[in-house]
């Protein structure tokens, strides 16, 4: 059933309207139990629209196994995702960073706040976005580390390959995530793919892991997949991350996702005005590359990787 859950009027006779797909059990095997999988914070991070169909798709192929809730919000900053902008257009503000929002405020407060108001109650939520356009990361889920008592057993049952945890004073309390969490929503953030892409072997790893969690909560009675067991980093010192030192073209030698040695060459930047190579990128520690550039044009300073130190192989499953 698909629900507006959000709506403000527009100019020109138009309407702004926020939605969700509701997928439910029938009353006589309904848990009570309900899941939230939300995307479009971010309009040009694309990888979750592929997750919140998947997910759906596979519920309405064994409908009957179903015994929860399961809320589908895949654009919750719609004008972003049309027009493939990360913030709102017209207005230059970033989504995720308006959180929690006012009923009595301005238009996208308003919003922020009947988002937050129709999750509450929700035994989990997924807040799914990607990388931006430069940078491929693997699938991962980042906590602020005044949650993680409560979210780590869930990243856990997730799939994922990585599970960062993130100091407090990193994590902004006017974000979606915080905002949810604050209100006792257990509420995961998904990082994973490229901006402005779709990866579908990464969106088929999370929606396993989405039924996974779903079997946890009492919302999925069918079979599901084994989840693997991810690498856990909660010290700072846990991820060692590789900038340029000069700016030319990049050539990555490595793919995200494998395993490097410390010294290893991650790959070398260019200068095709001088036709010589600038520097090349090597590894500062042993480890696993979990982010590689992706955009060739590099400034000093710019992100080239990082590499989660001395990490186990990450394929093993629980």
């Amino acid at each position: 059933m698909i629900e507006t859950i959000a709506q403000v009027q527009m100019p020109v006779d138009e309407k702004l309207s926020i939605r969700r797909q509701r997928l439910r059990a029938d009353a006589k095997k309904d848990s009570g139990n309900r899941i939230c999988i939300v995307t479009g914070i971010h309009g040009d991070e694309l990888e979750g629209q592929y997750v919140c169909y998947e997910t759906g798709r596979r519920i309405l192929e064994n409908p009957h196994y179903l015994t929860g809730t399961v809320d589908i919000y895949p654009a919750l900053n719609p004008f972003g995702i049309d027009s493939v902008t990360r913030g709102i257009p017209a207005f230059d503000l970033d989504m995720n960073r308006i959180f929690p929002g006012r009923k009595d405020g301005d238009m996208n407060e308003y919003l922020a706040a009947e988002i937050l108001h129709d999750m509450e109650g929700a035994g989990l939520c997924l807040d799914i976005h990607a990388s931006n356009i430069y940078l491929t990361e693997i699938p991962q889920i980042r906590i602020n580390e005044l949650f993680k008592e409560t979210l780590l057993p869930y990243a856990k049952l997730s799939n994922v390959d990585f599970i960062w945890v993130h100091g407090a004073s990193t994590v902004l309390e006017s974000t979606f995530a915080h905002s949810l969490n604050s209100r006792g929503v257990p509420t995961l953030v998904v990082e994973m793919g490229v901006g402005m892409r779709i990866t579908k072997e990464y969106g088929d790893q999370l929606v396993d892991g989405i039924f996974s969690l779903m079997k946890e909560q009492g919302i999925w009675s069918g079979p599901v997949d084994r989840v693997r067991t991810p690498v856990v980093s909660e010290r700072a010192d846990d991820v060692c991350f590789l900038n340029a030192p000069v700016s030319g073209v990049f050539l990555k030698q490595k793919s995200h996702n494998s395993m490097v040695k410390k010294g290893e060459c991650i790959g070398v930047i260019i200068n095709p005005l001088t036709l010589e190579p600038a520097c090349e990128i090597r590894a500062p520690e042993s480890g696993l590359l979990f982010t590689i550039r992706e955009y060739p044009i590099v400034d000093e300073g710019s992100l080239m990787g990082r590499i989660i130190c001395n990490a186990p192989v990450v394929s093993s499953f629980l």
